[in-house]
């Protein structure tokens, strides 16, 4: 199972006057911390909200020159077990880099694989089913030669 997870980010950025200054400084920031071992993170503007009124708010607060930034950043984990799986492993993948950065799990969502869906409904056929097996013992021939190489 494949899972797209979303995590928030409050990032502080320093000597910054608007929100949209401190917006793309934190996008900025949170991209050199990230790259290029996580160049497959997107980085976008959080969304805050009042909790008492519900009304929208910037996505940065500023006080005294520094500001408190929302970013949610969106990654893909594959072959994951459940959800749960996946958030962990999209916070110990980006909490690595963003060290002293609180993280938290916005949205896990299941990815609907169509190439699985593919190759059941050609299993279902039993002259089909022949060809993925052979197709599979093919593979497996050129992998284990590799492995045997990185043993010598």
């Amino acid at each position: 199972m494949n899972c797209r997870v979303v995590v928030e980010a409050a990032v502080p950025v320093y000597d910054v006057e608007t929100p949209d200054e401190a917006v793309r400084i934190a996008i900025s920031k949170t991209g050199e911390l990230l790259n290029p071992d996580l160049n497959y993170v997107e980085i976008n503007m959080g969304e805050r909200s009042c909790p008492h009124c519900g009304e929208e708010l910037e996505p940065a607060f500023i006080a005294a020159d520094e500001s408190l930034v929302a970013l949610e950043l969106e990654m893909t984990v594959f072959n994951v077990e459940r959800e749960e799986h996946a958030s962990r492993i999209a916070r110990k993948e980006i909490g690595q880099r963003l060290e002293n950065i609180p993280l938290t799990v916005l949205e896990v969502e299941v990815i609907e694989e169509d190439d699985d869906e593919e190759s059941e409904a050609e299993t279902d056929d039993g002259d089909d089913e022949s060809e993925v097996e052979t197709s599979d013992r093919d593979e497996d021939d050129e992998v284990l030669p590799e492995f045997e190489d990185l043993i010598e």
